[in-house]
């Protein structure tokens, strides 16, 4: 993989792909309440986007009561962007200090899109606690097109 340490982006975009809000699954005198995590990684080729997609749902036994669910779209700088992209292989290589920076960004991101939703509800109390990304991004992503090209 190419340097990619230094970066130069800019964030374009927020999409909130999932939005939910289960009231039969939620019992209020259960306390123990689980948080369930999940993150996908994008590109947009043309717009040289990379996405952070970031979902999280509290539950009860098993039973999802919130979910959410949102996409952060990251635009790349021309010159950072081709030390990035594979022209041979269509993949996108970012490097796990700049995947951890992008999903710290989508964390904070879903926190407030988590309160907004939530907003003079029942379920506003439930707030998203600090996230270690280091356990969301282990290593340097690849991210591969599922663009097939016919020929």
């Amino acid at each position: 993989m190419k340097n990619t340490e230094n970066v130069s982006f800019g964030l374009r975009k927020i999409i909130t792909e999932q939005f939910a809000v289960i009231e039969s699954s939620y019992n209020e005198d259960n306390e123990n309440i689980e948080l369930g995590t999940g993150l996908r990684f994008g590109f947009n080729l043309q717009n040289r986007f990379i996405t952070t997609i970031l979902s999280i749902n509290f539950s009860q036994e098993k039973n999802p009561f919130l979910i959410l669910e949102i996409g952060c779209f990251f635009e790349i700088i021309e010159e950072d962007w081709d030390k990035m992209y594979n022209v041979e292989t269509k993949e996108v290589s970012l490097s796990k200090e700049l995947a951890r920076h992008l999903v710290v960004l989508t964390v904070g991101t879903i926190r407030g899109v988590l309160h907004a939703k939530t907003e003079n509800t029942p379920f506003n109390k439930f707030y998203l606690p600090t996230i270690n990304v280091n356990n969301l991004v282990e290593k340097d992503i690849t991210i591969k097109t599922n663009k097939v090209n016919k020929e």
